[in-house]
């Protein structure tokens, strides 16, 4: 299976809460993923720069939140929840390094970012991605998402298609 984590390897991650020492390793990798596997421009690393530089600056600490996942000394993952209204939580910066898809990771991040928005208080969550994004898509879907918004558009280089998922907490 590679030389990445196995399933059974998934319970010595740890989702860590984000700080400002993680934004250089997450804005890079984004940076580096999505040009590697979407050819998306530099304007895709920037806006993932500007997301990190707006959470660290303004923050509402018990409604907004970033994790990384860990497994001992290296990053896995990211995931966030960002305020988009008083009812509803954004999901946000959604990462999964090559080496962990496939592990469940990404579904426990989910589930953890879910349960954080409930208890925050969030009565819905919502997201963006793209179409091409299809393991994503399937696994919003699985967790009771629904396709809400589907719009073709140039973005970061590339012709897309954006989407919109959004489920009841």
């Amino acid at each position: 299976m590679g030389e990445g984590p196995q399933p059974a390897d998934m319970e010595t991650v740890t989702l860590r809460p984000f700080t400002a020492r993680d934004a250089d390793w997450l804005i890079a990798r984004h940076g580096t993923l999505y040009a590697e596997h979407e050819g998306f421009d530099a304007s895709f690393e920037a806006l993932v720069a500007e997301i990190v530089a707006h959470f660290l600056a303004h923050r509402q600490p018990g409604r907004e939140e970033g994790w990384i996942a860990w497994q001992g000394d290296r990053r896995l993952g990211s995931i966030f929840v960002v305020e988009e209204d008083a009812g509803t939580a954004k999901l946000r910066l959604v990462l999964l390094e090559p080496a962990a898809r496939g592990t469940g990771l990404a579904q426990r991040m989910l589930e953890h970012a879910m349960a954080f928005a409930r208890g925050a208080g969030y009565r819905r969550m919502r997201l963006w991605t793209h179409e091409s994004h299809r393991a994503a898509g399937r696994l919003y879907a699985r967790n009771g998402f629904t396709l809400t918004g589907s719009e073709a558009k140039h973005s970061f280089g590339q012709d897309v298609v954006a989407q919109t998922w959004e489920r009841d907490l």
